[in-house]
């Protein structure tokens, strides 16, 4: 294992779109959604553990999940966590790792990847990761991997590519998620992928990258008597990392970047972002019904998913296309066409009970 390679895991977020299961108290990374034996965040530790040595993956999460994360990987020390004060976005807690591995390792490069994504052809994956590393030891870019788009899905953000002869493109456009019509177009176009959220780059180039378009954020977290890996790094974040812009990576340095190039990649990747995603990637019974959890009988049903704990006995009569979750005391009943409303439902919810 190449000891120059970090990865920088991000496991903050809430994931409220997979409300019940997914809670502020137990988001989505922490739970083992498909019934594999492994919670998501497990799953992307061992896959990003078979190139990146396990004392060079760090934990960037909120300060509420230090000992979830802990239980969860028992590899980690509590020093690989980035525990955030309070939520900021991408942007700053990149830069925060940034700083944190420079700090060990100037000639590092690093991986930044979600915690609760879903991966099918990991060997592929892991060839990709490594050519992008190659790129990125030897080139001043910054590099972000490009998801083959096989529908128009427009609950994805774009990239756009120039083309060229080579593996590696660089990045003409990103458009945040777009509407049916120019999702459509831009499949047939032709030069267009999804943006995952999965980024490659040298430490030295993305803190040249901060210090030009984000130089404020620079001035908030390094420090010339450097804190970090010391003793004082957890007051000194406690004390200003609520000072820094509340900025996606997204908008701070990648749009804004002429280093910007991207990997088009196929390795089967869903960002089981709702519970239609995730009915995508169970199993089915013969009439398309998908069980998590549940022991189910199906009369004159077809397309559901049911996801219950401890075996709960589901019977389900009549009914096509929805979906029906229970977690603890709450059970939500909705239509699969209506997935995106669950956001709301659950603001709701919490408001009503």
């Amino acid at each position: 294992m190449n000891t120059n390679y970090y990865v920088v895991i991000m496991a903050g977020g809430v994931g409220s779109r997979l409300w019940p299961v997914s809670t502020e108290k137990y988001p989505k990374q922490f739970h083992d959604l498909l019934g594999s034996g492994e919670s998501l965040l497990q799953r992307t530790f061992s896959r990003v553990n078979q190139l990146i040595p396990s004392e060079n993956i760090l934990i960037a999460t909120n300060k509420l999940y230090e000992e979830l994360v802990l239980e969860q990987l028992p590899k980690i020390s509590a020093k690989q966590l980035l525990l955030e004060p309070t939520m900021r976005n991408t942007a700053p807690c990149i830069l925060y790792a940034a700083l944190k591995i420079r700090q060990q390792n100037e000639n590092a490069v690093m991986l930044v990847a979600p915690s609760d994504h879903w991966i099918e052809n990991e060997t592929e994956f892991i060839k990709n990761i490594e050519t992008s590393f190659n790129a990125c030891s030897q080139e001043d870019i910054l590099m972000t991997l490009g998801i083959q788009p096989s529908h128009p899905n427009t609950g994805y953000g774009y990239i756009q590519f120039e083309e060229n002869s080579s593996e590696i493109k660089k990045v003409k456009t990103f458009t945040e998620k777009p509407n049916l019509e120019k999702a459509t177009q831009f499949l047939a176009s032709g030069d267009y992928l999804w943006n995952a959220g999965i980024f490659v780059w040298s430490v030295s180039s993305i803190l040249d990258s901060f210090k030009k378009h984000l130089p404020e954020m620079v001035n908030i977290l390094e420090t010339e008597d450097n804190v970090y890996n010391t003793n004082f790094e957890d007051d000194f974040i406690k004390r200003n990392y609520e000072k820094c812009e509340n900025i996606s990576i997204d908008f701070g340095i990648m749009e804004r970047s002429e280093k910007v190039h991207v990997l088009p990649v196929d390795f089967g990747w869903d960002d089981l972002g709702t519970w239609g995603s995730l009915y995508n990637k169970l199993g089915k019974d013969t009439h398309q019904n998908a069980t998590v959890g549940a022991t189910t009988i199906f009369k004159d049903a077809n397309g559901n998913m049911v996801s219950t704990k401890n075996g709960k006995k589901v019977v389900v009569q009549g009914l096509q296309d929805f979906i029906i979750v229970e977690k603890d005391d709450v059970l939500v009943i909705c239509p699969r066409k209506d997935e995106q409303d669950i956001k709301k439902l659950r603001t709701e919810a919490k408001e009503k009970f």
